[in-house]
């Protein structure tokens, strides 16, 4: 008899717009007027793109940059684009979609903040220490935007 993980849809569905919900209200003082229709294109574009991949753990991945923009919001008071760029962020190499759709869809500062992210991501050096890679990485994101941080 082969193990089965059952999944209630329903439960996780309610859990993902508990999260959104929390999202929208850590960024609440730093919203103007049409960022909540920006975050939640971004939100909608990532939980689509996500639908159908879990983490190891079995969770829907869309709570991990559901979780990646609340610090973001929360913890470190950064604006919208910032928030969007935290729910897009593994979209362009995790999904179908390019650059070119998230410029597309939210502008070239947006889509170049996930360029760098997805180019940081990439300079990953396994034998160098923790603190040299630390210091890589914020060279390279110094460079082009302070918010890829």
């Amino acid at each position: 008899m082969k193990n089965t993980l059952v999944i209630d849809l329903e439960a996780e569905k309610q859990e993902i717009l508990k999260r959104y919900r929390a999202l929208l209200r850590a960024c609440k003082p730093t919203m103007q007027r049409g960022d909540k229709k920006e975050i939640r294109k971004a939100f909608d574009m990532a939980l689509e793109s996500h639908k159908n991949m879990r983490r190891k753990s079995g969770e829907p991945y869309i709570y991990h940059p559901i979780a990646v923009a609340q610090i973001a919001a929360e913890e470190i008071g950064l604006g919208t684009t910032s928030i969007v760029c935290a729910l897009l962020h593994d979209v362009v190499e995790d999904t179908d979609l390019t650059l070119e759709d998230i410029e597309r869809e939210f502008g070239k500062k947006t889509a170049k903040i996930i360029d760098g992210l997805t180019k940081i991501s990439g300079v990953f050096d396994y034998n160098s220490s923790l603190q040299a890679e630390n210091f890589r990485k914020m060279l390279l994101t110094l460079a082009d935007d302070v918010r890829v941080i």
